[in-house]
């Protein structure tokens, strides 16, 4: 048993929400205007459309940015909108035909979607302004691919209807009589044909949800309505359900099939429904593109983005047409139609997709990897560090989930398993200038996120201290370095609840060594004990740096975890470096 909500919409008013959104798209494209007393938006050049087929489409509003958007030189000379979800009336069907008729048009067209409303409502206006000696035609988009068997009231009409618009628009403006245009639009309904799947549903402006879906359900052939589809499944990946759709789309058992065999010349649309996001959309795209090429299929043109809609319904549709090269020069032509997309006209190939460059890593010409003066006491070192923060990663997930993501330990550990990597070679280098370079590029490729970025620019930083001498006064003036580096790029500083908190006191320990005063494990000694209680004092600071600084301080009650694997990361080399040689322990 589930409850249904409504869904909050950013609306002034559910009455006034189609008026609202014309109104908004009309204010921000000079090249459209409202037809007085209906929701008719139509080109503001009409002067323009003398001599030419005036092109007229519409329906229910909810898929923006069809069909209002596609209003423009090139595309629709206008476009009537019902409410959402419903077919516009008759009668502003009619007054849009009646002032395209007005403006010279040498007759007009009306693009209607496969839908009873639609069908009815642009017929009912089509024969009341023939009836007036108006030259009128309709052509019926139905490129729904979804049903097996055939349905007396046709396959559906989808988001083919906007590449159908696009080329119609072009032959208009390339002065194309009224009965050529429509030849040639039937032929290429003929070879179109869309499926769409979605993941959740759309809600109605002031209504609950169409549909319910599971949460580890998605439904595959549905209507932009909500309409039922063909079936429902449990989650699959992207790869899996596009190649599920386009086999169902291409099977020949299926009666409203499309067929597609090798060497056939397509264009491909990936529609979003409204509720998927850009990076799902490009997965979906790369997955139909691979899919669409294992079929040895030639791809045209792909059109990516938000073309016909269902409100904020999670789901995406993929749409094939077969073209020739007249097609193609329509589909390429202008329009200032602000909904068609500014694609690239040339074919899609999967050659040359990545830049075949050689290495753009500088050359290492100082000490080789495998040699320096204490190669084996830095592969010492670098194992206790990756043992230690493996151990702790469940831990520092745990502290992390206070105020971020939760990923610290995980991010630490993917360190941790490179540096683990690095010890089964030979790569690792025993001078100190080389290791610190070594490790900023790991923590940079492998380690991730912000703090990725922070440990390789301080360690890159600090290796600059290291060139000439490695002694122990040398590191502690590498630290220091490293952290100011941290502060300059980090933005952070002392006591604002970060990694400083554990590296500035330890820092500042450190610097007895230099001018080789001090005992080097002793003061290293001291400057852990600075550093755990550093990280453990970040329990009652307020966070002033990073993403959890956006959060009430009174949510924090526990240390910061950068601060807490930066200590652990000195303790580790105080331990390793405490370790008698191999020799000795025997």
């Amino acid at each position: 048993m589930f409850l249904l909500q409504r869904s909050k919409k950013l609306i002034n008013s559910v009455h006034n929400c189609v008026d609202d959104a014309l109104d908004g798209l009309v204010a921000c494209n000079v090249g459209m205007e409202l037809l007085q007393g209906h929701r008719v938006v139509i080109r503001s050049d009409l002067k323009n459309i003398k001599g030419k087929v005036a092109l007229l489409c519409g329906g229910g509003s909810g898929h923006e940015p069809a069909q209002a958007g596609y209003v423009g030189v090139g595309m629709l000379s206008g476009a009537v909108a019902g409410d959402v979800f419903t077919s516009p009336p008759p009668a502003s069907i009619s007054a849009a035909i009646r002032i395209m008729d007005r403006a010279g048009a040498a007759g007009v067209l009306l693009i209607v979607t496969n839908y009873t409303g639609d069908r009815l409502n642009f017929g009912l206006a089509l024969e009341e302004t023939k009836a007036e000696g108006i030259t009128v035609e309709m052509i019926i988009v139905a490129d729904d691919c979804a049903f097996t068997t055939y349905k007396k009231a046709g396959r559906r009409g989808l988001c083919g209807t906007v590449l159908i618009s696009k080329m119609a628009g072009a032959m208009s403006e390339m002065k194309k009589p009224l009965d050529e245009i429509v030849e040639k639009l039937n032929i290429a309904l003929s070879k179109l044909g869309t499926m769409g799947i979605c993941l959740s549903p759309c809600s109605i402006p002031g209504s609950e949800p169409t549909f319910h879906l599971e949460a580890d359900e998605l439904e595959l052939g549905l209507g932009i309505h909500g309409e039922a589809g063909i079936e429902r499944i449990n989650m699959i990946s992207a790869d899996e359900v596009i190649q599920k759709i386009i086999d169902h789309m291409t099977n020949p058992s299926n009666e409203s099939h499309l067929s597609v065999k090798a060497g056939d010349h397509i264009v491909l649309v990936v529609n979003n429904l409204g509720g998927l996001s850009c990076l799902e959309l490009s997965i979906v795209a790369k997955s139909a593109v691979k899919y669409l090429e294992t079929k040895q299929v030639i791809i045209e043109r792909v059109y990516i983005g938000s073309f016909m809609t269902s409100l904020e319904m999670g789901g995406t549709s993929l749409t094939l047409m077969h073209v020739d090269n007249e097609q193609l020069k329509l589909l390429d032509s202008y329009t200032s139609a602000p909904g068609w997309p500014n694609a690239g006209k040339h074919r899609l190939t999967r050659k040359c997709k990545t830049l075949n460059a050689p290495s753009l890593e500088p050359e290492n010409i100082n000490t080789p990897p495998g040699s320096g003066p204490f190669t084996d006491k830095m592969r010492s070192i670098l194992d206790m560090i990756s043992t230690s923060l493996l151990q702790k990663e469940e831990l520092l997930n745990e502290l992390d989930g206070e105020a971020g993501n939760g990923d610290c330990g995980s991010t630490h550990a993917k360190a941790a398993q490179a540096i683990k990597n690095l010890l089964t070679s030979d790569a690792v280098p025993g001078n100190g200038h080389q290791l610190l370079l070594c490790l900023g590029k790991l923590t940079r490729d492998h380690m991730g996120g912000t703090s990725g970025a922070l440990y390789s620019i301080a360690l890159m930083t600090a290796a600059q201290s290291l060139k000439d001498n490695n002694n122990a006064s040398d590191w502690a003036v590498a630290l220091t370095s490293g952290i100011e580096a941290l502060k300059r790029y980090g933005g952070a500083e002392l006591g604002d609840k970060t990694m400083l908190d554990s590296l500035c006191p330890a820092e500042c320990e450190l610097r007895k060594l230099t001018g080789g005063n001090g005992n080097a494990l002793q003061v290293l000694a001291e400057a852990v004990q600075k550093a755990e209680a550093g990280a453990e004092a970040t329990k009652d600071m307020i966070t002033k740096a990073g993403r959890a600084s956006y959060i009430s301080s009174a949510q924090f009650t526990r240390p910061d975890p950068g601060a807490v694997a930066c200590a652990a990361i000195l303790k580790a080399i105080l331990t390793a470096l405490e370790q008698p040689p191999p020799e000795e322990q025997e």
